[in-house]
């Protein structure tokens, strides 16, 4: 089920009170982002297929155990990083949910070979967006955690992670397989303050969760 904007604004005001984030700076990103990506291939949402099975892959460090324990199905979506670490295991992902940062490359060639990048605009990346955001030559879909416009959507969601289970679900997502989550224990990253990064894993665990989809499924491995 579509996450309507006037039901993900409460979410994304709580969300930038708690961690003092500013809408300005937010919509600025967009702005951006927008700017550099003007002659990119920019698909619209009839464009988008997504199955009623989609796995998610997150990039914690349980993300090889899961799925060596449970084979992923359906449409796959990988989050950032993960899609440098699912490539390494032969899995070629259909979509990619980024704001740009940690292991860019691998997410730039998927690109290359066809998969469908949501390209995430915030505040934080800014620097990111100037420098690789024109480098994806495959279809990018751009989005905004602030108010959207015509060019720029906004499926809901906060981390890569939790965007990418919003954007499933707005497509028509069904049964929804989680890989590589792990909202306790965050992977280590330079420059990243793991007190930080908890906080935000606590978010995408309420926005994965605490949502009530009638007949949407969302599972991990136990």
């Amino acid at each position: 089920m579509p996450m309507l904007y006037e039901d993900w604004r409460p979410i994304y005001e709580a969300i930038i009170k708690d961690f003092g984030y500013d809408e300005q700076s937010d919509e600025n990103s967009a702005r951006l982002l927008k700017l550099l990506t003007i002659n990119s291939d920019l698909i619209s949402d009839d464009e988008i297929i997504i199955h009623e099975d989609v796995t998610v892959f997150g990039n914690s460090g349980n993300l090889d155990r899961d799925i060596g324990s449970t084979a992923p199905r359906g449409t796959l979506i990988a989050s950032g990083s993960a899609v440098g670490r699912i490539a390494e295991l032969g899995i070629v992902p259909d979509i990619v949910v980024t704001d740009l940062d940690g292991d860019i490359l691998p997410q730039i060639e998927a690109s290359v070979n066809g998969a469908v990048t949501f390209i995430h605009a915030h505040g934080d990346n800014t620097e990111q967006i100037q420098k690789y955001a024109n480098k994806f030559i495959g279809p990018i879909v751009l989005t905004t955690q602030s108010r959207p416009d015509s060019t720029v959507s906004n499926y809901g969601g906060f981390t890569d992670g939790d965007r990418a289970v919003c954007i499933a679900r707005h497509f028509g997502a069904k049964n929804i397989l989680l890989l590589g989550f792990d909202f306790e224990k965050p992977s280590k990253k330079e420059g990243s303050d793991p007190c930080t990064k908890i906080r935000k894993l606590q978010w995408a665990k309420r926005i994965i969760f605490d949502r009530d989809d009638e007949g949407v499924s969302v599972i991990m491995p136990r």
